[in-house]
């Protein structure tokens, strides 16, 4: 594994846990953490469980005892590292957004395509009970024709100007701010439980243009200094969207949202019910049908436990919840089986990487024409 902060311990954890509590053909070694501060990553590796570090990624891809490189560094490392990966013939597993551009995501599926590696992009949320819930009842017909897609991701961490200019605050490295951070994620879930785009227009803005540079940073957290240096990327990016299938979506992004954590939420509105979705209440889906008398109609709140529901039966008894951390064991889960099958298809993989890039900067395309870009047009 390359990098080890934020979710660099999320990534961790699922590796450590998953074999605790699902089936697995084979084992999961934990054989090496990869950072630049051998200091650092050598505590890692000895409180995350690993039993070897590396300073130099490209150690890690000419081992022999090592099948999975996974690349949570980031964002403007991850074309190098993967394409050398895959070419060394690795399985490959990427945080998302893919890629800085567009360019080099379809670069990255490409090459690991020719490689015939299998390929997965960290769109974790998919594999939450809830939202499979809310993708099943979907497919099974039971909203009907979707009519409307609204999404939203807000934060508020940024509020406060005198936050220090973490690394996702510059372009260089994050790409883009609020949009690639979060829209990301919006993006891969509508494109799974709906279907895809086929225009957008949007809007951003930066309402902080200068901060302390940080002395230290960790995931959302860091240490500022008494210099400013400039912000490059938005705290906040909206757009409009047309779906393929009719729908109409609007979705949001922020990390100036005062007041939300991490609000990572969707409501899909269809001709035969609806369903709604908030990621702090993440075991919870609300659901409305039509089909319901008229005196028991409204929404009804499922508490995504029970065994009937994707997952959640490897857990724990009904009502007692999960968190955020196991939406990665999940999709590991389906990588590792992916890897045992032979198969080079793991969902999300490079594909939905390209296809939300393309949605991302169709975005940002249309916010400097000012004008609606057809997102097969990139």
């Amino acid at each position: 594994m390359v990098g080890y902060k934020f979710m660099g311990t999320a990534h961790s954890h699922a590796y450590k846990d998953i074999g605790m509590f699902f089936d697995l053909e084979h084992s999961v070694q934990m054989k090496a953490i990869c950072g630049r501060d051998e200091k650092s990553v050598k505590e890692a590796a000895e409180k995350f469980g690993w039993s070897e570090y590396e300073t130099d990624w490209r150690s890690l891809i000419i081992r022999d005892d090592i099948d999975l490189i996974d690349v949570n560094t980031p964002s403007n490392a991850h074309k190098e590292i993967i394409i050398a990966a895959a070419k060394a013939g690795k399985h490959v597993f990427c945080e998302k957004p893919l890629a800085l551009t567009l360019e080099d995501a379809r670069e990255m599926l490409e090459v690991a395509e020719e490689n015939g590696v299998v390929h997965a992009v960290c769109f974790n949320y998919r594999y939450l009970p809830a939202v499979q819930l809310a993708k099943q009842l979907i497919d099974e017909g039971r909203i009907g024709d979707i009519h409307h897609y609204r999404a939203s991701y807000l934060q508020d961490w940024l509020v406060d100007p005198k936050f220090p200019l973490a690394w996702r605050l510059q372009k260089e490295y994050a790409g883009s701010g609020a949009h690639g951070d979060l829209n990301a994620h919006c993006v891969d879930l509508a494109r799974y439980l709906i279907g895809d785009f086929e225009k957008v227009v949007g809007q951003q803005k930066t309402f902080v243009n200068q901060r302390p540079i940080p002395t230290s940073m960790t995931g959302l957290t860091a240490v500022a200094s008494d210099d400013y240096g400039d912000v490059t990327v938005d705290d906040t990016t909206s757009f409009l969207a047309q779906f393929k299938n009719g729908a109409l979506g609007i979705f949001e992004a922020s990390r100036f949202a005062t007041g939300w954590k991490n609000g990572n939420t969707f409501e899909i509105y269809g001709s035969k019910g609806a369903i709604r979705f908030n990621l702090e209440r993440l075991n919870e889906l609300e659901v409305f049908l039509r089909e319901d008398e008229p005196h028991l109609q409204g929404f009804r709140t499922i508490l995504a436990t029970e065994s009937a529901h994707k997952y959640a039966g490897n857990w724990w008894p009904p009502g007692h919840t999960i968190g955020y951390e196991h939406a990665f064991i999940h999709l590991i889960y389906e990588i590792i089986q992916s890897m045992r099958e032979g198969s080079t298809r793991t969902y999300p993989d490079f594909y939905d990487g390209v296809k939300c890039q393309q949605v991302l900067e169709a975005v940002e395309q249309s916010i400097l024409t000012q004008a609606w870009v057809n997102v097969d047009s990139l």
